[in-house]
């Protein structure tokens, strides 16, 4: 009686290492375009709020907290979908996210500013407020529902 042994290979195909490094550099790079788009979409909310929502966040004023933190979300909805939908060669897929990310930004903002104009919350008084008040749950609710709105634009 004979025995085979099966003998496997365990060597990586050839290119394999340089294929890992371009993944890894493609993520890398991506990340940074998300960090830069979020950055942007929380400066934008920023500038077009009354009053300095940073400091407020940092002071613990609620109603703040809570319009940045749903804030910060809605564009981490249109900044997941610009990433996933670029496409082509990397350099043309990190343009596409940038522009496309800067423009959901633009959008997101205006039409929560939109929003909140027709439901005639004063976001100023709000937003100071060191008492919790229900109305940032709408506000709130508005950029989350915009920011999904917005990231199914995009894709």
């Amino acid at each position: 009686m004979t025995t085979h042994l099966a003998v496997s290979s365990l060597a990586l195909e050839e290119g394999f290492g340089g294929a890992l490094l371009r993944g890894v550099g493609a993520i890398a790079l991506y990340a940074v375009v998300g960090l830069l788009l979020m950055l942007v979409g929380f400066y934008a909310i920023d500038f077009t709020t009354p009053g300095k929502l940073s400091q407020l966040v940092r002071n613990g004023a609620p109603n703040a907290v809570v319009i940045t933190s749903a804030g910060l979300i809605s564009m981490a909805f249109i900044v997941v979908v610009v990433i996933n939908n670029a496409g082509g060669k990397l350099s043309e897929g990190l343009l596409s996210a940038l522009v496309f990310g800067f423009a959901g930004v633009i959008v997101q903002v205006l039409a929560v500013r939109l929003l909140e104009w027709v439901t005639r919350i004063d976001i100023g008084n709000l937003i100071r407020s060191d008492v919790y008040t229900p109305a940032s749950l709408v506000v709130a609710s508005a950029h989350i529902a915009l920011g999904l709105v917005v990231a199914v634009a995009i894709s």
